[in-house]
């Protein structure tokens, strides 16, 4: 769960525009007069709202950790999202983790607590990504907005009137970076941020984050087949340093990518995920995209 507090923070398509070199400075000139708080507002709002009428999907993930790169597959449900083991290294499981993931599957799938715990998680990130979000507008301050191959590129700096007091709002006040932004749909692009300074909790004795600890997050838009696009999270990094209580000393290192993006039914239960998993995915869905672990 700490990972998914950390994806919360971040709580990537670019759309070329066919200009010649004059129109695309008239149009940077221009967009200097937009005001980069109601744009930013514009775009939280419709993450959060469309949110609400969100499609489902299946899709690979490709993760690095500290037993190498583990893809897995997951398919997206109203219970949240169900994940099985598929490689590691490339390689296929042996015998014993692909048992070990069966063993894990049915627990979740025959436990009625297991599941209640696995929707209340569900629930929770939930909420701390629309908070992290609700942040956007208020906790920054924007340089003027300029136009990128199709995305409104703005700078950001943390706001030094903005109350800072739950541990998100405070790791997350403290960063300054850039954001992008989809001309086209307003949504979110892209976001970076890195810490201008160390993280204090309990006035440092209960832990502390250091300052340049970063993270990268990137979106791309799914499209089904009746249409409907949704903004999905394609990469994620997060490269973090500090100490918890007792000095003992911290690390988060997330590097992630997702792709193969495939619509699912919206009323699918974990155990009707659970069987489709069970079934290949398109190939032309499972296209390889190369993690970026260094900034």
């Amino acid at each position: 769960m700490r990972k998914r507090m950390l994806v919360g923070l971040c709580c990537f398509a670019v759309l070329c525009l066919g200009v010649d070199a004059r129109a695309a400075s008239v149009v940077i000139e221009d967009s200097a007069q937009l005001d980069s708080s109601r744009l930013v507002r514009e775009v939280v709002y419709n993450e959060l709202h469309d949110h609400d009428t969100h499609g489902y999907w299946r899709y690979w993930v490709e993760r690095h950790s500290a037993k190498g790169l583990l893809t897995q597959e997951q398919v997206e449900t109203a219970e949240g999202p169900i994940a099985r083991l598929e490689l590691e290294d490339g390689r296929p499981l042996s015998g014993e983790a692909r048992e070990d993931e069966e063993r894990r599957l049915r627990r979740l799938l025959d436990s009625p607590s297991e599941q209640a715990q696995h929707r209340k998680e569900y629930a929770e990130d939930e909420r701390r990504i629309g908070r992290i979000l609700a942040l956007l507008p208020d906790a920054f301050l924007y340089e003027p907005a300029v136009i990128e191959g199709g995305n409104y590129h703005l700078r950001f700096r943390p706001n030094p009137e903005y109350p800072a007091h739950s541990i998100e709002s405070r790791i997350f006040h403290a960063m300054a970076g850039d954001l992008w932004i989809s001309v086209q749909s307003k949504h979110l692009v892209k976001l970076e941020g890195r810490l201008q300074e160390n993280v204090d909790f309990g006035y440092g004795l209960l832990g502390r984050l250091y300052k340049d600890g970063w993270f990268r997050l990137e979106r791309t838009r799914a499209t089904n087949a009746a249409g409907q696009t949704d903004w999905k999270t394609q990469r994620l990094e997060v490269h973090m340093e500090g100490r918890a209580m007792l000095f003992k000393t911290i690390a988060r290192e997330t590097s992630e990518v997702r792709g193969g993006f495939t619509a699912v039914p919206a009323g699918l239960s974990l155990r009707q995920a659970a069987s489709l998993m069970r079934e290949p995915m398109r190939a032309e869905s499972v296209v390889p995209v190369r993690l970026a672990t260094r900034r």
